[in-house]
């Protein structure tokens, strides 16, 4: 997600549990292209190797591009990078194709038939259900968080329901149905496809909290449907060809009570944090001191079928509560499914679900609910490079009753405290997660920490000499036997972001090839080409020692080698995120997140275009959050 809430606001982790970050080794508009002289290189798909492609030549083939500070798209010789879609265009929807006004005169009707805006985590499905098309599918994407300076003529003033509408509406997901013709991607409008999920859509709860006295509310009193979702931030397919959404921080959007419990706290719902989205002050429904469990809905991973418009969203409790950055898959063994998830707020945890039953890849509908079901697990990881995945369930590990547990909806309702009791390990904001799919190894993002080594909070170690972490890293590990249902595994470090020549050692990395900070976004591609996209603060971007790494990123990075090349820059006050491919790796989307954000002040309304002006470079515009499409000029396979 954007760094938009930090330095880390609201309550850190509590607990003593010893921070992976102590237990690190540092190991030794519309269209915008760059052509040039183009690079041939026979490679394919069906890749055996992951040090070079399978015919013959490297697996990261293209030449690697300077940092930049432009108000631009950035891509190597020999590619382009074509708008798709933007935050208000119409997505398609046959009920009505409302235009975006420049000026951010757009009602909240209109934007709930409009892309969202703040575009995040993304997938590609192919069209038709269960073909490898690489030209027709659908593009389903996240939606963060509101910016109001963008959102509104005059920002926050006269605050109102209406703008709070508008707001919810501009959140959630989008599902717009694209095809590709002549070389570039166009929107089909109109789709029967085409859907926005957004802060009021009905929505299921299933899972062990569905029903539960905590999920009771004003406007569901029997707990087992909600309303809604937001703060949407990285996210994930399934096996069965469904969209699993995650809400990341969703207690912004609260008005908190003014006596908040512990657990509320844990979860930032407190009068200590600062910053807010200001509904709870026009919307009853998130005022948390009159509707005590309606946040109780929210921080959760939400399943929906996009090839389905009908299809209810559910909140998939099972896999637990929290600031949850994406849900990615991997089979095990048996059949069963695990889904690894980070929390990504400082100090907080890595988890694994595992379904209790095995998928059924020759009736889809057999997997509807199979996320109800299964246990939870959250990583502990040893100094010597050993880990363990410590069971979530009650009664087991201490979560009992007597330590605030009385069932399993509880454990599911609060799982960071429930990896409190068991004693998981503390994580410098684990935020994307990635498998790669000849190896079967796991990667996640370590975006940075900023409160490490303030006071309260873990300091510098030998192991890992960096107080705050302020680049963040990329960690690495195997599950024993090669099954993603073991419960031991191994891990490393596998990148120490940062500059390698940095004159203080605190703060140094050791990136081979092209640097970077903050990595965030993670996708492996089919050839084995890990891309990384990185989330540098507006607060600290191009300032100081950050300067050197310019505007955000995405790089592409060889597992083996760890050299990473930069493949794409963005624009100003941007955040680079939502990577995803067509099946035959010839397009890849990337998603442009808040171009023109000056931290946590947004946009200026009163001139919109101080920083960016990107995608569309209108006089009388504004930036815009914006999907692109990069292709090679010659069409071969993007990143060979």
């Amino acid at each position: 997600m954007s760094r938009f809430f930090e330095p880390h606001a609201g309550t850190p982790n509590p607990s003593d549990n010893v921070s992976l970050s102590e237990l690190l080794d540092n190991p030794g508009r519309r269209t915008l292209m760059t052509s040039g002289s183009l690079v041939a290189l026979a490679s394919v798909l069906s890749l055996q190797g992951c040090a070079t492609s399978a015919g013959g030549g490297p697996l990261v083939g293209f030449k690697g591009i300077a940092a930049s500070s432009e108000d631009a798209v950035r891509v190597p010789e020999g590619y382009k990078a074509d708008v798709v879609v933007a935050w208000g265009d119409p997505i398609g929807d046959a009920r009505g194709m409302p235009a975006f006004q420049w000026n951010a005169g757009n009602s909240a009707e209109d934007q709930e038939l409009q892309s969202g805006t703040h575009h995040d985590g993304m997938h590609f499905f192919p069209l038709p259900l269960g073909s490898n098309s690489s030209t027709h599918g659908l593009l389903v994407m996240n939606h963060e968080y509101p910016d109001n300076g963008a959102l509104f003529p005059d920002g926050m003033a006269n605050w109102s329901l209406a703008k709070v509408r508008k707001s919810q509406a501009a959140l959630g997901c989008s599902v717009q149905e694209i095809r590709l013709v002549d070389g570039r991607w166009q929107l089909v409008k109109p789709s029967r496809y085409a859907r926005r999920v957004h802060a009021n859509t009905p929505m299921k709860i299933g899972g062990p909290a569905a029903g539960h006295p905590m999920m009771r509310t004003a406007a569901s009193p029997s707990g087992r449907e909600a309303f809604g979702t937001f703060n949407n931030c990285a996210s994930g397919p399934t096996p069965w060809g469904t969209y699993l959404t995650c809400e990341e921080n969703f207690s912004f959007h609260f008005k908190a009570p003014p006596d908040p419990t512990a657990m509320e706290e844990r979860y930032e719902l407190s009068p200590k944090v600062r910053f807010s989205f200001r509904w709870g002050e026009a919307d009853p429904r998130f005022d948390a001191s009159r509707n005590r469990n309606e946040p109780n809905h929210f921080g959760w991973v939400v399943e929906f079928d996009p090839y389905d418009p009908t299809f209810v969203p559910v909140k998939r409790t099972a896999l637990g509560r929290c600031s949850h950055e994406g849900a990615t898959y991997a089979i095990c063994k048996d059949g069963r499914v695990a889904f690894y998830t980070g929390d990504d707020r400082a100090f907080e945890y890595l988890y694994k679900f595992v379904t209790r039953k095995p998928w059924n890849p020759n009736e889809r509908a057999a997997n509807r609910d199979l996320l109800d079901e299964g246990t939870l697990y959250v990583a502990r990881c040893n100094a010597d490079g050993s880990g363990e995945w410590v069971e979530l369930t009650h009664g087991k590990n201490g979560l009992t009753a007597a330590n605030g547990f009385d069932s399993q909806a509880a454990v599911a309702m609060y799982a960071r405290a429930a990896g409190d009791t068991v004693g998981a390990t503390k994580m410098d904001r684990p935020e994307w997660v990635a498998r790669h799919p000849h190896t079967g190894d796991m990667y996640v993002t370590l975006t940075n920490n900023a409160s490490r080594g303030r006071q309260g909070s873990e300091g510098a170690n030998p192991a890992n000499p960096r107080a705050p972490n302020p680049y963040g890293h990329i960690m690495r590990w195997t599950e024993e036997g090669a099954d993603h249902a073991a419960t031991r595994f191994r891990w490393e470090t596998f990148i120490l972001a940062g500059d390698p020549n940095h004159a203080n050692p605190a703060v140094r990395g050791n990136i081979k090839g092209d640097i970077f900070a903050s990595p965030d976004g993670l996708f492996i591609d089919p050839r084995g080409v890990m891309w990384v996209q990185t989330d540098v603060s507006p607060n600290v971007l191009l300032k100081d020692d950050h300067a050197i790494y310019g505007n955000n990123q995405m790089l592409a990075v060889d597992p083996v080698t760890r050299e990473a090349k930069r493949f794409l820059t963005g624009p100003r006050g941007c955040e680079i995120t939502g990577g995803c491919m067509t099946p035959d790796g010839r397009t890849l989307f990337v998603n442009l997140q808040h171009p023109g954000e000056r931290g946590a002040l947004g946009t200026d309304p009163a001139n919109p275009r101080s920083l960016s002006n990107w995608p569309d470079y209108r006089p009388d515009g504004r930036p815009r959050s914006g999907t692109v499409a990069v292709r090679r000029v010659d069409g071969g396979i993007v990143g060979s």
